[in-house]
Parts: C-alpha cells; structure tokens; sequence
C-alpha cells in the first residue's frame, strides 16, 4: 500500500519506538492495552509503566487478551487493542485474532518481534508473524524502520475501522522499539490502493426500492453489518414503514428490536419456523450487511431452487460478500446506514406504498408459521431446563443486559431466548464458533461499561478454555456475572452425535469436571450450584444484586435437552428438525 502524503502532526521530540507506540495509542484515543509480557516488547511494557494516559490489562493468556479487546470492540464500536509478546505470545494470539476477522471486528494486535539482524535465523522466541496471521488478518506490517512506525500505525487503525472493519496486526522488532526518532503522527492518512466505499449508487438504491414497493411477499434479513455499521436505527425506521417482517441472523441480533411484532425470530441451522420459511417463500428480499453464510440459508442450491423467482437485493459494504454465496439482483455497495439513508429518503420522495392487501395475506401465512411455537420446551421439567435459565436471565436484568457468550448449545438458547432491543448487547463468535470467547469478552464489556450488568452465558466445556481469566477479573475488580448452564456434556457436540452418529457419544462427556464453586472461591469469587428449577430466579436476583462481586452460577441442566429447530447440515432452511419430531 501506497501513501498519499499527509498532514502532519509535527513534534520536535525525539522518542523511542516504544514511546511512540503509545503516543499514537495516546493519539487515537485508546482507552485500554490488553496484554501479556514477554522479552520482545518490554521497551513497550516500560512505556506504558511511565505514562498513565492508556490503561494496561494484565490477561492470563495472550487468548484472553485478544478476545478481551474483540469484546470490547463489540459493545463499544471502538478500535481494541492487544499487546503480545513474539513467538508463543503471537501464536497464542492467532485463535484471537482469527476469531475477530471473521466476524469483522476492529482491532489493532501489536506484537514483538526478534530484532531486526535476528529475523529469519529461528532466533529464540521467533515465529514469521506477518506468514501466519496473514489469512485471518485485514492486513498486517513488519516495521524494520524507527522512522516508519507512526505512520504504520496510523495506516493500521484506518485500515481496522474503515470499510469491512477487520483485524490489523503490527508486528514491532524489539531493537526498532528501543531506537530513537522525531515524532510525527498523521492527522489523516489516505493509501491509493485501499478506498472503501460508503455511499451507495442512486441508481441502484431506486432499483432496490421499485422492487420493495412491487413486492407481495417480502422479507427484511439484517445481518452483522448492520450493527457494525451502526445502522440500527435506519433498519429499524425502513422496517416500520414499509410494515415488512424482518429477520436477524446470530450477529445481527438486536439491530431491530426482538419484541416488536414485526420480528419474526433469529433465522437459520436454528432459526425459527417462522423466519426460515418466510426467508424461502418470499418473493423480495432485502438482505442488509449480511454474507449468506451457510449457518444462515443451508445449501445455496437448495436456497435457490427452492424459490427462482425470488428477487435479491443485497446492500453490503463489502463487494466481494457479493453474491459470493447467492446470486443477487440488486447489488449495493456502500455502508449500510449510507445506503439505508439514501433508501428512506427516495421512498420518503417517491410515495411508494407496498400492496396492502398482498401484505396482508403475506402476514396471515406467517402467523400460522408462527403458531407452531417452534421453541416450545418442556417447562413442567423437574429438572432444570437451560431455556428456563436465559429466560429467567431476561427478566432478572430486565433485557438490559450484556450477554456474552461461549459456543455450543447455551449460546443457541441465548439467541433464542433473550430478547435483544438494542444492538452491541449480544456478544459471541459467530463466524470462527470460538470456545473460550465468554469470559474474556465479559471483561472487556464490562471495563468500557463498568455499571452495566454484563452476564457470561457459558458451559461446562467451553468455560474451562479460558478460565484462568477468573484471576484477571480478581485483579481489575470485575463483578461479571457467569451463567454456566451445566449438563456435563460438550453439548451441540452430544447433539449431533445423538442426531447423526448414532448415539455413540465419543469424547463428548465431561466426566471430570471441578466443582466450581469452589474453583470461583478459589480464585476470590462467589460460587453458587443451583439444582431445582425452584431456585433458578431467587439465585439470579441473588447474584445481581452483587454489583460488586463476580458470581458464578453452576446450573445443573438437563443431559438431554437439545437445541430446535435444527436445519442438519447440507439441507435447506426450510429443512427443520422440530422437537416433536424426535
């Protein structure tokens, strides 16, 4: 990438490199560093102990630390920031790091290097940096030069949060982090090979809002993007006027409110009725900051067969999203809350009106989806039953809550179950399908919003990933609360083997786990094991009402208990396995 060049923010003073990294952290308003030391960075480490402005996180595990910054980045729409060390520290760092990309979540990653004479003779601690993050990064820099890594950072946070937001890694030698230069930092910075664009074309946005207007069955389905974009209020406006049903997919959860009667439910593998058949039969759909990913619509034959008549607009920030999976009809390049603006106001001009009496009919047939109660589940249970858990966890937080959650079976009924009216409030892996994400994302929600309730939805498997982070939270003072629905199974692993290999459950039981109770007491927290449904609610308000204090609270759930829908893999969306079906 070439620099066009800027205007500057001039400075006589001569600093370090390390001192420089975080007068440009200083520079972008970088609130918190999540890190770990090792020997490659301690010039940095040093920085950062001399100054106050940005704050330290000392993680257990360069894992922790990445998804720490993911998870802020999440809540807040802000840039995170790790800090990791060379070799181990960066390789630790990459589960972290991919996770991220996938999802498109602005990060800037600072690694150490080797010095500079070092590099490419497996010096101790020396991994290629650049090599291995370069499939799950945006993009990423070796800095060789003093005198370049300002501008290399600036180039880093441009590239993080512009466009598709994405990962960025700067990878920092340990001798050009102690070398001296004159600081300048870049007020703007313009590279002309990357340009994303943000303003959709008026052409096509007055295509995308004949088609809407014509549209006897029409579908709104809002992805990620939406909420990275910060669209959420002109998805929400576009929704009610035109009195279209939408739909969320994992990620997009909240960009539209989940108790308006206009919201059909998350779509996809576990998706409600509702939303999965209105997605196949409707004649328009609108797709919005979404990729089509195989979670979402099954096979693309199916998806396509299934409905060839179908219209496809698809508004996307990202051209290469594009009609990667599903051929589209209207294609819209821009950012979502640029483009949805531009659409509000032509529909606004234009006085289109979709057919109402069409519109109807569409609504009649999705309320006998809807009928179906496709997530009913059994509440008469003398066993605690996990929807009963995030229901119960909906109202104790009033649905105000941060959710944040591992991967498996407990994240599904999160989805499925917590009601999410505003966006940034649903935190997880969707894309990578990350275990270990829920504790570290907890801390970093709860360091940007420290009064706010931020509950960890967990299970027994994926909370062992990373809980040495229990002591991070000891350390910082972070009264998180952890909800570990407890079935003693790696769970949607159990289901699938129940479902598809025969009930031959291999390596899916846990059968030698802690008692965490005494684990949370361990590390200086509150543990509490709740076995009847009875006490579900009294030990969820128990636990809030410790503003102060980390709680973790084991669940002991039903071993059996799947998740429904279920779309198997290789069907079609329309393809559900339902509970009365088994």
């Amino acid at each position: 990438m070439e620099l066009k060049p800027p205007p500057m923010v001039e400075s006589d003073t001569t600093l370090t490199g390390a001192e420089i990294v975080i007068r440009c952290l200083k520079a972008e308003g970088v609130e918190f560093v999540f890190g770990y030391p090792g020997g490659a960075v301690l010039h940095i480490y040093d920085a950062i102990f001399r100054q106050k402005d940005v704050k330290h996180i000392l993680v257990r595990h360069e894992q922790g630390a990445v998804h720490a910054a993911d998870g802020y980045a999440r809540a807040t729409g802000k840039c995170g920031v790790a800090l990791v060390t060379s070799g181990p520290g960066v390789t630790n760092a990459v589960t972290g790091i991919a996770t991220a990309y996938m999802d498109s979540i602005p990060m800037v990653v600072l690694t150490g290097q080797v010095s500079t004479h070092a590099i490419g003779e497996d010096a101790f601690q020396e991994c290629d940096t650049v090599g291995i993050t370069r499939p799950c990064v945006k993009h990423n820099f070796l800095v060789r030069d003093v005198n370049q890594l300002a501008i290399t950072i600036k180039k880093a946070f441009h590239i993080a949060t512009t466009g598709r937001p994405g990962p960025v890694v700067v990878d920092i030698p340990k001798d050009v982090s102690n070398l001296t230069a004159p600081f300048h930092y870049p007020e703007k910075i313009s590279l002309r090979s990357y340009s994303p664009v943000t303003k959709g074309h008026g052409g096509q946005i007055k295509k995308a809002l004949q088609l809407l207007a014509e549209a006897r069955r029409p579908m709104i389905y809002v992805g990620g993007g939406a909420i990275l974009g910060n669209a959420s209020n002109e998805v929400t406006e576009l929704v009610r006027t035109l009195g279209f049903p939408v739909t969320n997919t994992l990620m997009g959860l909240g960009s539209y409110p989940a108790n308006d009667k206009q919201f059909v439910g998350m779509l996809g593998m576990h998706g409600t009725i509702e939303a999965n058949m209105a997605m196949q039969n409707c004649d328009v759909l609108l797709a919005v900051g979404a990729r089509f990913d195989d979670r979402v619509i099954g096979a693309p034959a199916h998806f396509a067969a299934g409905n060839p008549t179908r219209k496809i607009i698809h508004i996307d920030v990202d051209p290469s999203s594009i009609s990667k999976r599903v051929k589209v009809d209207v294609p819209i390049v821009g950012g979502v809350k640029e483009v949805l603006t531009e659409l509000l106001a032509q529909l606004k001009n234009s006085g289109a009106h979709p057919d109402a009496a069409a519109l109807a009919a569409w609504w009649a047939q999705i309320a006998e989806w809807r009928a179906k109660d496709c997530l009913k589940y059994d509440r008469a249970s003398p066993i605690i039953k996990p929807q009963y858990v995030i229901e119960k966890l909906y109202e104790v937080t009033k649905g105000d809550a941060y959710v944040t959650s591992d991967v498996g079976q407990h994240q599904m009924w999160a989805a499925q179950f917590y009601r999410f009216d505003k966006p940034r409030r649903w935190i997880n892996s969707g894309g990578l399908g990350t275990m270990g994400v829920g504790l570290p994302y907890a801390m970093g929600v709860k360091l940007a919003f420290p009064d706010a309730d931020v509950a960890c939805v967990t299970g027994e498997a994926s909370i062992q990933m990373c809980i040495q982070e229990l002591s991070t939270c000891k350390q910082y003072h972070l009264p998180v609360k952890i909800v570990n629905l407890n079935n003693r199974y790696m769970g949607m692993v159990r289901q699938w083997q129940e479902f598809f290999h025969g009930n031959r459950y291999a390596e899916s039981y846990m059968d030698a786990l802690p008692d965490f109770v005494k684990l949370a007491e361990a590390y200086g927290h509150v543990g509490m094991k709740i076995e009847k449904p009875a006490d579900v609610e009294g030990a969820l308000r128990e636990a809030f009402a410790m503003k102060d204090r980390l709680v973790f609270l084991d669940f002991i759930t039903d071993q059996t208990e799947n998740v429904f829908p279920m779309v198997p893999g290789g069907k079609g969306i329309s393809e559900m396995i339902l509970s009365e079906e088994l």
